[in-house]
């Protein structure tokens, strides 16, 4: 049945598909779709305008119009429903693919003895362990313990041409993108990753582009939810690989 009521309404023209909104909506009434934030269904919202405020570009309001009554039972099936369909963990041994399979070995570092000549500072990996997705690293693999984190957006390593010696040198790096993956998944993924991992730091490196901007608000959400306060840092890249901004860890 519909009634005048207040509901949220959002501007596709001023969306940039951030995604910062999904995971402030606790009944699941917006997603991103097509790379634009959508009402999933009129029933599921129930226009407090929680979602408002982690919108950077005032995509967002709270309007008063005719729609579907808010249904808190519905909201609780679609939930139940949504959760049902979410990939099981991933394996902490070495599946089928090769991707998922955890690894933990030395960096270039490590590997070069001390009187050895190294060849070109660019082409030393850091890296010290395999997966590097978010989705695809357990919350309980042994190289996240007391580990200090680098939560990279994808691009970044591609942008940033120092991004083994600068940034990942002497952390575990987690690798995803805001806007394509699920947010509300990493927020999760990172609450059950600080209940388990007991880390040290975060640095979060994005990109200087509207949704990267929702990678530290995902991490910082995945740490309330763990309620856990751990110094967080992030560094800002730019388009054309210099460091636009930088904001060193702090609790």
């Amino acid at each position: 049945m519909k009634i005048e009521r207040k509901i949220v309404e959002i501007d596709e023209s001023l969306c940039d598909g951030c995604g910062n909104c999904v995971p402030s909506c606790a009944e699941g009434a917006i997603e991103v779709r097509d790379g634009k934030a959508r009402l999933v269904a009129e029933k599921f919202c129930d226009g407090l305008g929680a979602c408002l405020g982690d919108c950077p570009t005032g995509a967002l309001r709270i309007i008063e119009r005719e729609a579907e009554d808010f249904d808190e039972e519905a909201v609780e099936h679609y939930l139940n429903e949504k959760e049902s369909r979410k990939p099981q963990e991933p394996p902490t041994v070495v599946s089928k693919c090769p991707s998922a399979g955890l690894m933990s070995f030395p960096s270039a570092d490590e590997c070069s003895p001390a009187n050895e000549p190294r060849t070109s500072v660019s082409s030393e990996s850091q890296l010290t362990h395999w997966p590097v997705q978010i989705r695809l690293v357990p919350p309980t693999a042994p190289f996240l313990k007391g580990a200090d984190l680098l939560v990279a957006a994808d691009c970044t390593a591609i942008a940033y041409p120092r991004f083994h010696q600068d940034l990942l040198k002497g952390k575990v790096v987690l690798m995803g993108c805001p806007k394509f993956d699920d947010v509300e998944e990493y927020v999760e993924r990172f609450a059950d990753i600080f209940k388990n991992a007991d880390i040290r730091s975060v640095t979060v490196v994005d990109m200087e582009v509207p949704c990267c901007s929702a990678l530290p608000m995902i991490v910082r959400k995945g740490a309330a939810a763990a309620g856990k306060q751990i110094p967080l840092g992030e560094i800002v890249i730019g388009r054309q690989g210099g460091v636009v901004h930088k904001e060193d860890c702090a609790a």
